[in-house]
């Protein structure tokens, strides 16, 4: 499909990342893969795999070089190395002062508040930022 991305979804929630991997994938024409290694993570981007990020703010267990990683920590550092990658964190955070706060400390270009129930709007800023990227 013309348009489509290379999405890596970084979520810890096996059923939900599964859903919303296949409601993209139907609905918007992406690829999309799924992990929550660092190693793999930062691999995908390293090899051009990646032409955005979906990260789940919220990934408890996640660990990088004996340290312990949040979607926050993580967005980050991908936007280090790789800022021409689009990264939209997803969080329950709903005050805007929260999501501001969030978007600050992890460089991420977008912030999505779940439960995502509008699939039609996620895809719209997936397309957006998509275009910009490319």
């Amino acid at each position: 499909m013309e348009g489509a991305l290379k999405i890596l979804l970084v979520e810890d929630n096996q059923p939900l990342a599964q859903t919303t991997a296949k409601l993209i994938e139907r609905l918007g024409g992406h690829q999309v893969l799924i992990t929550v290694e660092p190693e793999e993570i930062f691999h995908q981007c390293e090899i051009g795999a990646v032409e955005l990020v979906l990260m789940d703010i919220n990934l408890p267990g996640v660990r990088w070089q004996g340290q312990k990683m949040d979607g926050t920590r993580l967005s980050y550092l991908l936007k280090t190395r790789w800022q021409q990658i689009p990264i939209i964190v997803i969080t329950a955070y709903t005050m805007m002062s929260e999501q501001s706060l969030l978007l600050n400390q992890s460089h991420a270009d977008c912030c999505y508040t779940k439960p995502i129930t509008d699939y039609a709007a996620l895809l719209d800023v997936i397309t957006q930022l998509g275009q910009r990227s490319s």
